[in-house]
């Protein structure tokens, strides 16, 4: 009796139906190496949670969890969790050929598995861009497909200007009479944040801060005000602090040139404003990050520090889109966030039972 094989078409079928399966994709990584190890342990690779950082700069990404997500509506989603196993020593001593191969194999392995839209979170976009992958499109024997992916970046963008809109009113911030310091304005995000502060917002006066002065002066003369100002002289008038930016290091903050009360939004990457800055009248919030309205099922979560029902809003954003079936690059290249969109995106968030966190007074 000869081998029984499948035709063709049956595989192509199974294919077709696998695609149209609500299929989102969310690319992490660890916060650290002493991270990389506990999550390795929780997963169950014991034998892996004391290796080294060369150990980890060879290691394939690979599907860490299945995620089920429900929606306000009713409407349920399933996602993939795809573990990148890059970590951010990599970038601190140089290694960065293992951190760009990291990123884009964790996108091929996104793609393989038929994923619809993959959010790069963490510091997946940022290399991306920094290094500019997108010149790369081909992934051993596989070419990328980009508009499988988005940054999250509208998303991001959004929930910052809510959260700047509703914590200043926990705090009794007007602001039509407040100052309001972006710090990386003429990144993505915090482009798109100065946007919305300057139309959507009756801010009295937003700081412009960012390293490039020929950035800075086009994003002013686009915005058609703002003050172009170094960190160290914008944070004492500052009402509400945005950063979108990572805390450079060796910079610290004298909490006693701040406003008292002055809102600090962290929208960096990795989030250490709170430990930098504890003191009366400066309240530190988590910018960025949303909570759902109900409960989400997934394991992942348990090795990060955060309650159960919030997530960046990054990964939220490729859930938003799968919800809504919006596929393509919602959120790409640099710059090009436009108002109309985080409207979109906002309204999607809300419908979904998404919301921004805010201070816990």
């Amino acid at each position: 009796m000869g081998r029984f094989e499948l035709p063709h078409s049956y595989f192509s079928m199974l294919q077709s139906l696998y695609s149209l399966l609500p299929m989102f994709g969310l690319i992490g990584h660890p916060t650290s190496l002493e991270h990389a190890q506990a999550t390795a342990d929780f997963l169950g690779f014991s034998e892996y949670s004391s290796m080294d950082l060369d150990f980890w700069c060879g290691a394939p990404p690979f599907i860490a969890d299945e995620i089920k997500v429900t929606s306000v509506t009713g409407d349920q989603i399933e996602g993939r969790y795809v573990e990148s196993c890059f970590i951010p020593e990599m970038l601190a001593t140089r290694r960065m050929k293992a951190a760009t191969r990291k990123i884009l194999n964790a996108m091929a392995h996104a793609q393989k598995h038929g994923l619809n839209i993959t959010a790069l979170g963490g510091f997946s976009s940022i290399i991306f861009e920094n290094f500019e992958l997108s010149q790369i499109k081909q992934v051993r024997n596989m070419t990328l497909e980009f508009d499988r992916f988005t940054t999250g970046n509208t998303h991001t963008a959004y929930i910052i200007a809510r959260q700047v809109e509703q914590a200043s009113k926990q705090l009794g911030i007007d602001l039509g009479k407040a100052t309001i310091a972006v710090c990386g304005a003429t990144g993505d995000i915090g482009s798109a944040v100065c946007r919305w502060l300057n139309k959507k917002l009756d801010v009295a006066e937003i700081l412009l801060v960012a390293r490039n002065k020929e950035r800075l002066e086009a994003l002013q003369a686009e915005l058609g005000r703002g003050k172009i100002m170094g960190l160290e002289e914008a944070l004492p008038e500052a009402d509400i602090v945005v950063w979108v930016a990572s805390m450079p290091q060796g910079v610290q903050i004298d909490g006693d040139r701040l406003k008292k009360p002055c809102l600090m939004i962290d929208g960096g990457y990795p989030k250490n404003m709170g430990n930098k800055i504890q003191m009366d009248g400066v309240y530190v919030l988590n910018g960025g990050i949303v909570e759902h309205s109900l409960d989400i099922d997934w394991r992942i979560m348990e090795t990060v520090d955060i309650p159960h029902r919030q997530l960046f809003a990054c990964f939220a954003e490729s859930m938003l889109l799968e919800f809504e079936k919006w596929y393509g690059s919602f959120s790409w290249g640099r710059n090009m966030i436009t108002l109309e969109k985080m409207e979109m995106i906002g309204g999607a968030s809300v419908k979904h039972g998404f919301k921004p966190l805010l201070l816990p007074l």
